[in-house]
């Protein structure tokens, strides 16, 4: 039968993995210039979008 841990034990094994994984962990990558163009023309094409969609609804509707 496996014994169980104390509970002082087992927050200090978690701790250590935390630890350990931080440190030898890949940290953030840096933001490139082209994933900020990237997502500027997204963001351009869906105003884009919503402002075609605007127009055609009042279009639509203001007609006779």
């Amino acid at each position: 039968m496996p014994r169980t841990l104390d509970l002082r034990r087992a927050r200090h094994l978690l701790a250590e993995e935390r630890l350990r994984h931080r440190a030898h962990g890949p940290g953030p990558r840096p933001v490139r210039t082209s994933d900020l163009v990237l997502a500027l023309l997204a963001v351009a094409m869906l105003g884009g979008l919503a402002l075609t969609a605007a127009f055609a609804l009042t279009a639509g509707t203001a007609g006779p």
